[in-house]
């Protein structure tokens, strides 16, 4: 947290407390009774009239003890970046609790540390914890079945962008990928993008114009090829996608194609190595493998 953001929160904070004592203060002083009295504040409701008593004494010393207990709390545990009497943090709590858990899971993940993800394939425990793993840190983007969803590739099917083998996979979560594809709009021009797009849906055997497509080959040829592949097919190393298929990660509509040509994609699959140990990345790649290869 910054210290502008750390004297922020000091500052509403204290703000507040004080506000209330001087709340509580000023009400209880400006009270026309100290007793308990018959007179009524001159209003009913329903024939229902409101004494002007005073707040109850027990009910006054409980609003003071909050407060006071309040003041004691921040001295003991602190707030944002300024640590109580105690020295705790959140970020300490957590990294404590993790270090625990890390000790008491260790002889798990110890006994399938030495198996490779081929192994692991005959290992249900072992495909179980990876699962579970999976859904803690995958499925926000991938699904919780690994299935997908727009610009999130399907890892269940025998589709890889940087492909499907067990050491790529591991290399993929650990590592993370940055997929771009640049913007070929002001290059093409708008009549371009439409001629490479019905181009591009020809090499799958969609429903293309052909005469479009004809003069869309020789800009894709001359400005697609380099990463796609002369036949569209697709170049795993760099993260191209094979066009010659129907599996398609921003959607395979005439638009959605012409979408990704004329304004690019950049796409970012996150490293995970430093959130992750190695054993825990097996575990996920093995389950991920397992996916679609059953």
């Amino acid at each position: 947290m910054s210290a502008f953001w750390n004297a922020w929160v000091w500052a509403i904070t204290l703000a507040v407390i004080l506000g209330c004592s001087w709340l509580l203060l000023a009400t209880r002083k400006s009270e026309p009774h100290k007793e308990a009295t018959e007179e009524t504040l001159g209003h009913s409701f329903d024939g229902i009239e409101e004494y002007d008593n005073p707040l109850p004494g027990w009910w006054f010393q409980m609003f003071v003890a909050t407060v006071i207990f309040g003041i004691a709390y921040l001295g003991l545990y602190g707030l944002a970046n300024v640590k109580g009497f105690y020295g705790w943090s959140s970020v300490g709590q957590y990294e404590e609790e993790m270090a625990h858990a890390e000790e008491v899971y260790k002889p798990v993940f110890a006994k399938y540390a030495a198996m490779s993800i081929e192994d692991l394939q005959s290992q249900p425990d072992g495909l179980k914890i990876g699962q579970r793993m999976f859904a803690n840190n995958c499925s926000l983007c991938h699904g919780a079945t690994g299935a997908g969803a727009h610009g999130f590739p399907n890892l269940t099917d025998g589709d890889w962008l940087y492909g499907g083998a067990p050491a790529t996979i591991k290399q993929t979560i650990a590592n993370g990928r940055q997929g771009a594809m640049p913007a070929w709009g002001p290059v093409l021009g708008e009549e371009g993008v439409r001629d490479v797009t019905s181009y591009v849906l020809s090499l799958s055997g969609a429903e293309h114009d052909a005469d479009m497509a004809a003069r869309g080959k020789q800009q894709f040829q001359a400005l697609c090829t380099a990463c796609h592949g002369a036949d569209g097919k697709g170049t795993q190393a760099l993260g191209a996608p094979n066009l010659t298929d129907n599996t398609w990660l921003y959607g395979g509509s005439f638009e959605q194609i012409s979408h990704t040509i004329r304004t690019g994609r950049n796409g970012v699959m996150p490293a995970h190595k430093d959130l992750l140990s190695d054993d825990k990345i097996t575990l996920i790649a093995a389950y991920v493998y397992s996916l679609s290869n059953k």
